[in-house]
């Protein structure tokens, strides 16, 4: 046999249990109740010698058919089902709310299919580039199977918590923590399409277990201590090279306009040499820190 085939084999699949109403049982009750105590004032009216077989047989039958119904009886509330088993084998889930009724030999397994919140621990993993880094997420998961759920792993709440760290640590691997050139898909920068992949992610793990997972996002997400510092250090470098690179290429463009306009005006003749002492002035004023002092010249250039 092929692993396919037993992999198909011990997996379970949720089908409707055949069961009952619970409110026409409880009529039932009511009906045997009224009689019972029907024969047992006939009986207490008749004298001992006469009676008869049947008249005992009224008296007795009743309370098992009262114990019988009682056995059978349980309650569904909204967003729950309940997966019935008889001998250990597996006769469906029942769905339907309210108070319902099936055979007493029939083992009931109330299980919740309402959404569940679980918020991850955090986790420390090493990015793409091997950076370590900090990463919790928070999950909104259900129960979509009650049969796989319950049948098919041990514990489903105890695999949601696994598999959830298992996926985030396969996401965070996946990616860079963050691309300061923004030519790569980031964790930090890409919230929608990475949280969008985790939860494909989580939908392929939990599936074995009949859960589906319909939000997830990242709650938490940082470089570890360890190189928190260095990181902060390199990111505030950047920006300051950034900042300077936006600010020479302003200024680079404020002195060629400014040149074209003094020759298309004929404010000034300059040569070369005096062009370039103007470009290294007005660079000097618009790239500088601090406030620039004028100079005033009483000679020449040359002199």
């Amino acid at each position: 046999m092929s692993e396919q085939g037993i992999v198909h084999l011990n997996s379970s699949r949720e089908r409707p249990a055949q069961t009952f109403s619970g409110y026409l049982m409880l009529v039932l009750l009511l009906a045997v109740i009224a009689f019972q105590v029907f024969a047992i004032a006939r009986l207490a009216g008749s004298e001992r010698d006469s009676l008869a077989f049947v008249e005992i047989l009224s008296v007795i039958v009743p309370p098992i058919l009262l114990v019988f119904i009682l056995a059978g009886f349980y309650m569904l509330q909204p967003n729950q089902a309940a997966a019935l088993t008889l001998f250990g084998a597996y006769r469906g889930t029942d769905r339907v709310t309210g108070l319902r009724w099936v055979w007493p030999w029939e083992m009931r397994r109330k299980i919740s299919v309402r959404a569940n919140n679980f918020i991850s621990e955090k986790i420390k993993v090493n990015d793409l580039r091997g950076n370590p880094i900090e990463m919790a997420a928070q999950v909104v998961w259900r129960v979509v199977d009650t049969a796989q759920a319950l049948f098919d792993v041990d514990d489903y709440k105890a695999f949601v918590a696994v598999q959830v760290e298992a996926g985030i640590r396969a996401i965070g691997s996946r990616y860079p923590y963050d691309d300061f050139e923004h030519l790569e898909v980031t964790l930090r920068g890409n919230h929608d399409q990475v949280g969008a992949e985790l939860r494909a992610e989580l939908n392929a793990r939990l599936a074995v277990a009949g859960i589906s997972v319909d939000e997830c996002g990242f709650t938490h997400l940082a470089y570890a201590q360890e190189i928190a510092g260095a990181m902060l250090r390199r990111q505030q470098a950047q920006a300051v090279v950034a900042a300077r690179k936006t600010l020479v290429e302003g200024a680079v463009g404020m002195v060629e306009m400014a040149l074209e306009q003094l020759s298309a005006k004929n404010v000034v003749e300059l040569d070369d040499e005096r062009r370039a002492a103007m470009v290294s002035n007005l660079m000097v004023v618009l790239c500088g820190e601090r406030d620039t002092q004028p100079v005033v010249n009483t000679g020449t250039l040359y002199n």
